[in-house]
């Protein structure tokens, strides 16, 4: 799974919390057949952030976290 197909699986399981207006990624989203793509996608990201490959900031505006 590519950065690009992580981050637009990811988009789905973006959520408005009751806290602050703020988001965040919610798995209870996803139907449970598919979670573990989610995961998978999830490892993709945090990966591409350990490894250097695109910042903290940039991946929480790609994802619609930041307004």
């Amino acid at each position: 799974m590519t950065l690009e197909e992580a981050i637009n699986l990811l988009k789905n399981a973006v959520k408005d919390s009751h806290l602050n207006n703020q988001k965040h990624i919610d798995l209870t989203l996803v139907d449970a057949s598919v979670r573990s793509e989610y995961e998978k996608a999830m490892m993709v990201c945090r990966s591409q952030v350990a490894q250097g490959l695109i910042s903290d900031d940039d991946l929480n505006a790609r994802l619609g976290l930041t307004s």
